[in-house]
């Protein structure tokens, strides 16, 4: 059991993708979900990243059973809604270890460890090198 300011969770996972960091708490409830103490389409107004948050839910068909505190930062809003996807992904397989092979085979138990190349000194970017010029 996870405990954040007084209240109590049954489950606690983490996930990350880019730059960003999701921490996610489950509790049993009616399938309400907020992220930084937002509502989730008030957090993310593009339908694809509501989409992506929701993915693991719809999957094992849990959406109305768990509530989920998100607490997210860092990176863009695609980025966060894929760790908040492996994060909540990460939390049904420590209820049910059963649905490993479920949530595998959809690749959401992946973290996709990409990150932006730094830029090098002498260079335009991370590999782009200045235009040429014969003259």
């Amino acid at each position: 059991m996870a405990a954040t300011k007084g209240k109590t969770y049954d489950a606690y996972a983490l996930g990350r993708r880019k730059r960003s960091v999701a921490r996610i708490y489950l509790a049993e409830g009616a399938g309400k979900i907020t992220v930084n103490k937002r509502d989730l389409k008030e957090y993310f107004p593009k339908a694809t990243d509501r989409y992506v948050v929701n993915q693991p839910m719809n999957l094992m068909k849990l959406s109305d059973k768990y509530d989920l505190n998100i607490n997210v930062f860092g990176g863009g809003t695609s980025g966060q809604a894929g760790a908040i996807r492996l994060g909540i992904s990460r939390i049904l397989l420590k209820l049910d270890p059963t649905v490993r092979g479920e949530l595998k085979k959809a690749g959401f138990l992946t973290r996709d460890s990409r990150e932006v190349e730094r830029k090098k000194a002498g260079l335009a970017g991370a590999r782009r090198k200045f235009q040429f010029s014969k003259r």
